[in-house]
């Protein structure tokens, strides 16, 4: 093994050698003390990144702790893990990390004008994420340089590493993309932890393996293999495991394709998901000048870089590439699979529209030059017959400014425009619903979207409840835009000839894997790290009266008293993400200061129909964002409650459903809450990435014993509960619930907390604790 090789930098951006030789060392230690050789490619990057061998288990509920090697987050989650940071008391992060500026910018008029928008608009944060990436020591992604799951994927990955985020869709890029890194989306509180330099805890996962043979045909696309998976798994049916590919359909994927699978694998609420390395990983890290990583990648390939031959996984899924049919997933959840065949069918069943009114492509899970090429083989086809533009509005996200660049020199972007597209900014844009559609009276009925994005939960895009959101390949939202039609089936369906009026079919779209080069574009959009000497002087101010910045107080522990006859603030039916816990659209003006983002607790979004915020609250059966104050009898929004419990000094609960709090990693869904003074989140079950916030801000998470105990839950009840006052990890807490009618209900509940999230619960938060660690250091 060549030491230079071994000696290379993680990224182009930074000095922080590769870690394979440090891996290899303690994958052999690994084999010493588990005694095994059929370790899974998942098991091989976890167990080389955690901080202690010799403390190794794989007993089930065995929590990992873990030394990443880089943390990335988003402008809208930055702002609070940044804020958090500052509490720490810390000079500077501990492990590279990256500021992506992605989130904030409204997709309205185009990328300029909406750009030009967000800067004026959103230079507060900006300056002040900037700022705090400069005295840190972080880089920084200004906006227009991308969406953040693409740049680290162009930028960042690199085989065998590990990598957290601070937003869901981590999976996609570093994940095992560009060269199969394990990429775990994860909280802002996480983030601080590793940031801080102290290990990051992920339960051990399962490893799910998923053996893929033949070749995808016709119109399917990656993109249909996970829509696929996702049909079959459901969007809970991952929890718990990683998703790792293997066998020799892996060989016909490109890295961005597997890019697109990583990403869309936090749909089924996969930790993560992993590809071995490939000849087509290579590739793409030579394309986008990291052939020295892929040097490397190559000497370790065999021992760090892919299962082992008889690797052994807690369950296998086989599948036939060549088997994959084009999908289009949807409505309100990306697992509800329909093939594209069947949506005639599906239309007609349900009182679906069939007429399309937009079309969107690109995104972070979509935006590859792979994707765009495919895309635009189908656009032209239909000029060949004439056809000038598509009959359904239609948008282009590019992903990052790489992208945006590339496509613009290659005359794709040209093509695009021509057509009648939009070229939107580089950023999340309508993805997560910072859209100002234009098509307003479209949206006063019940209306069709087709996107290439990830997630399309009721009202998530463009926040309208009449819009069902459907997901597909970037070349099927194409076609269906062209035909104007969700029914639309390239495969059998015809469209007219502008001048012959003759039918015609389009040919399967053909696309290209990757440019001949990359073109950079404005690389003024990244600002690097400055000189440690330089870093003390960096100052930055938070105006006391902004409406959007707020340094953090940090959170004190509860009395015992707020665990006695604690009151049930909401019962929350059915599904209940975090986009119905803590909605984003305009609340993400607030992301950086939790009092006012706190107003969106529970609740539908300012302005904006009520039926945005969580499903229902099945306890009195009243309106969305209307509760009944018990200490009152006064009905008032759901944060007012809180509030009134809060200052009341009485502690408060929230019951939920299945997969509680699933979709995005945003935190403040969990900050909010403990914020306004709730003790305890009671479910059926939990979505992964928000347990762990809860914990991490010293709310207590619990799942019922028994499921069917939810129903016995009431809204007036007092709850009590028992074993809290001496919580260990074998602590069994029940929840006393008194009725108003007298009678006593002793319900079971489980939790998950070791002795370390103990500690947190205990000492008010994570975040507190790591204060006060880091405080005690400096006194000695």
């Amino acid at each position: 093994m060549s030491t230079p090789l071994l000696q290379t930098p993680l990224s182009l951006y930074d000095q922080t050698p590769l870690p394979y030789e440090r891996q290899l060392a303690k994958l052999a230690q690994v084999r010493a003390k588990l005694g095994r050789q059929d370790l899974t490619l998942a098991e091989k990057v976890l167990f080389t990144h955690v901080a202690d061998v010799e403390a190794l288990s794989t007993a089930p509920g065995t929590y990992l702790q873990l030394f990443p090697d880089r943390v990335a987050m988003q402008d809208a989650t930055a702002q609070m893990a940044v804020l958090q940071f500052i509490n720490s008391g810390l000079p500077q992060t501990a492990v590279p990390a990256t500021v992506h500026c992605d989130h904030l910018i409204d997709a309205k008029c185009g990328a300029q004008p909406d750009m030009e928008a967000a800067k004026r608009t959103n230079a507060e944060v900006y300056d002040f994420l900037s700022t705090a990436a400069r005295k840190y020591g972080m880089g920084f992604w200004g906006p227009g340089s991308g969406i953040i799951h693409q740049i680290v994927l162009e930028n960042y990955a690199f085989p065998g590493g590990m990598i957290i985020g601070t937003d869901s869709h981590t999976p996609t890029l570093a994940v095992l993309v560009c060269s199969r890194m394990i990429a775990v989306g994860v909280g802002g509180a996480d983030a601080v932890d590793v940031l801080a330099g102290f290990e990051w805890e992920l339960p051990l996962p399962k490893i799910c393996g998923v053996h893929l043979t033949g070749r995808l045909q016709g119109w399917a696309s990656p993109k249909d293999l996970i829509l696929h998976l996702a049909k079959l798994l459901t969007v809970k049916g991952g929890t718990g495991y990683v998703l790792e590919y293997y066998g020799e359909g892996v060989e016909t994927l490109s890295a961005t394709g597997m890019a697109t699978i990583c990403n869309m694998g936090a749909e089924v609420g996969a930790t993560c998901s992993l590809f071995p390395y490939t000849a087509s990983m290579r590739r793409y890290l030579a394309a986008t000048g990291r052939s020295s990583i892929a040097a490397a990648a190559d000497q370790v390939a065999d021992q760090l870089l892919r299962a082992d031959a008889n690797a052994h996984y807690a369950k296998v899924i086989e599948l036939d590439l060549a088997t994959v049919p084009a999908y289009l997933n949807g409505p309100h959840s990306p697992d509800r699979g329909n093939a594209v065949a069947t949506m005639k069918a599906a239309c007609a069943a349900n009182n679906w529209p069939t007429k399309l009114s937009v079309g969107l492509i690109g995104s972070c899970t979509n935006s590859s030059y792979e994707d765009l090429t495919r895309a635009v083989s189908v656009i032209r086809q239909a000029r060949a017959h004439g056809i000038t533009q598509a009959k359904a509005h239609f948008y282009i996200s590019p992903g990052s400014e790489r992208i945006r660049a590339t496509i613009e020199r290659d005359g794709l972007l040209r093509e695009f425009t021509e057509f009648g597209g939009v070229v939107l900014a580089n950023a999340c844009g309508p993805c997560i619903g910072q859209w100002k559609r234009q098509d307003v009276e479209e949206m006063k009925q019940l209306n069709c979207i087709v996107t290439s994005f990830n997630r399309n939960f009721e009202k998530r895009n463009d926040g309208c409840p009449n819009t069902l959101a459907f997901v597909a390949s970037p070349e099927m939202v194409t076609a269906m835009a062209i035909a104007g039609q969700v029914t639309f089936d390239p495969t059998t369906d015809t469209l007219e000839d502008a001048h012959t009026h003759a039918p015609f079919q389009l040919a399967c779209p053909q696309g290209q894997e990757l440019p001949a080069t990359f073109e950079l574009g404005d690389t003024s959009l990244y600002q690097g790290p400055i000189p440690t000497a330089e870093r003390a002087a960096v100052q930055f101010n938070i105006n006391p009266a902004s409406a959007r910045l707020q340094l953090l107080v940090p959170f004190q522990p509860y009395p015992q008293e707020a665990y006695r006859e604690a009151l049930v603030l909401i019962k929350a039916q059915g599904k209940c993400t975090t986009d119905h816990i803590s909605p984003a659209g305009p609340w993400l003006t607030y992301r950086g200061h939790l009092n006012n983002i706190a107003q969106n607790m529970l609740s539908a979004a300012k302005g904006v129909d009520v039926q945005v915020g969580a499903t229902q609250n099945a306890l009195t059966k009243t309106k969305v964002n209307l509760l009944k104050n018990h200490l009152t009898g006064q009905f008032q929004e759901v944060w007012q409650v809180a509030k009134a419990y809060q200052e009341a000094h009485r502690g408060w609960v929230v019951v939920g459903d299945e997969n509680y709090g699933e979709g995005s990693s945003r935190e403040h869904a969990a900050l909010e809450p403990r914020l306004l003074g709730c003790v305890a989140v009671v479910v059926r079950s939990f979505a992964r990435i928000h347990e762990g916030n809860l914990k991490k801000q010293g709310v207590l998470p619990l799942t019922f014993a028994n499921p069917a105990d939810y129903d016995r839950l009431q809204a007036d009840d007092k709850v009590t509960l028992r074993g809290v006052e001496h919580l260990t990890p074998e602590t069994q807490i029940v929840l006393v619930c008194t009725h108003a009618n007298g009678t006593v209900d002793e319900i079971p509940v489980r939790h998950t907390l070791n002795a370390t999230q103990i500690a947190w619960i205990n000492a008010g938060s994570a975040l507190t604790l790591i204060a006060a660690e880091q405080a005690a250091k400096q006194q000695h």
